[in-house]
């Protein structure tokens, strides 16, 4: 680890789901809903015309590979994967998170496999999406029994077109999914960015991007979803607006700041029982004595859990701050569980087991130079 940290690592996201689930449509949504988040894709058509290639391509340009008439899963290994990613991945291509369009007949936990096994210290797995057609899903298990295989390793599922079916219908199929994945519902699928990636402000500024700032007017025409003349009865909106009901209202996104430390057995054991739904965690912790040296940068999406340790910067207020994001999540519960990790033991000698939980989920080169490493 270098003494300004980690260097930055940038997600890959596995965008999976059977023919005609609208895989290509929910992608072409999030570039333009991106607000200046960089996106590169890797697209994988099958067949040897690449339709879906040349439709991502246009909003692309040069931050697209694509690989045609083949499945992705099939055609390449782990280190081939690997020469895609780095021309994405580097320093000059300046991208914010990377989307792999799987074909529709890959099979996305290979893909996951993958991208956990790449050497590339840049790449760090961004999660599993998989696209269900909610108009088709019975014809589509009936043809395609896989289907459940795949849903049971999916971080996120985006239950898409559901404009094509009746409420209690809709109910009913979301709750036979099951699994523990978090599930949001989507029409030509628009769903927020901010279960992907972070996206960045319109205006530079500096700070991180709140969690407030996707609920601006600006994104009102674009993300809310609905056609013109359809009313979405929010309150927010004008009478007539045209628009259908708000994005965030698909999920909770929970915000915790904690000026105490962080117990870490307590907050381990929290984050290895996280309960179902809650789909994405990103934040800072403070161990206290524990590590006083560092501050734990927290990257969480679905069963993935990863930190990195890194100098606390110069000055400032040694703070746990945490979002988490998921969809039919107990908010309340989530804060109490976290108030629950908070540290209650005086923070004076550390104890040298203590960190054990937290340091296996950090990358080897990092956790040599984290305590209870060495010491």
């Amino acid at each position: 680890m270098s003494p300004t940290g980690p260097a930055p690592q940038i997600p890959v996201v596995v965008l999976a789901g059977f023919l005609g689930s609208g895989k290509t449509t929910l992608l072409n949504h999030l570039l333009r809903a991106s607000r200046g988040t960089r996106i590169g894709a890797i697209v994988n058509d099958f067949g040897a015309i690449e339709i879906d290639a040349m439709t991502v391509a246009g909003q692309l340009g040069d931050s697209t590979l694509s690989l045609g008439n083949g499945c992705l899963c099939c055609a390449v290994d782990a280190s081939e994967l690997d020469v895609y990613l780095e021309k994405l991945t580097r320093p000059a291509a300046r991208l914010d998170v990377v989307v792999i369009e799987a074909s529709g007949l890959a099979e996305p936990q290979e893909l996951v496999r993958m991208v956990l096994a790449s050497d590339n210290p840049r790449v760090v797995y961004g999660g599993l999406v998989e696209v269900v057609d909610a108009a088709e899903y019975g014809a589509t298990r009936e043809k395609h029994p896989e289907i459940d295989r795949h849903l049971a390793v999916a971080d996120l599922v985006v239950l898409n077109k559901t404009d094509r079916v009746p409420r209690p219908a809709l109910d009913r199929l979301r709750a036979s999914l099951g699994g523990a994945a978090s599930v949001v519902e989507s029409v030509y699928g628009r769903v927020d960015p901010e279960l992907f990636f972070d996206r960045r402000p319109s205006a530079e500024r500096v700070g991180q991007l709140a969690f407030e700032d996707l609920l601006d007017d600006d994104d009102h025409d674009d993300d809310h979803g609905g056609e013109r003349g359809e009313a979405c009865g929010e309150a927010a909106c004008a009478p007539g607006c045209g628009h259908t009901a708000h994005l965030h209202t698909a999920y909770e996104s929970v915000a915790f700041t904690s000026a105490v430390p962080m117990d870490p057995r307590r907050l381990m054991a929290f984050l290895d029982s996280r309960p179902e739904g809650l789909y994405r965690i990103k934040g800072y912790v403070d161990f206290g004595a524990a590590d006083r040296r560092n501050r734990y940068g927290v990257h969480a999406v679905g069963r993935f859990l990863r930190f990195y340790p890194e100098p606390w910067p110069s000055g400032e207020e040694r703070l746990t701050q945490l979002v988490l994001i998921g969809s039919g999540v107990d908010a309340e519960g989530l804060r109490k569980a976290l108030d629950e990790a908070v540290a209650t033991a005086p923070q004076g000698t550390p104890d040298e087991h203590a960190m054990w939980g937290v340091l296996r989920y950090v990358q080897r080169d990092e956790a040599e130079e984290a305590p209870g490493a060495d010491d």
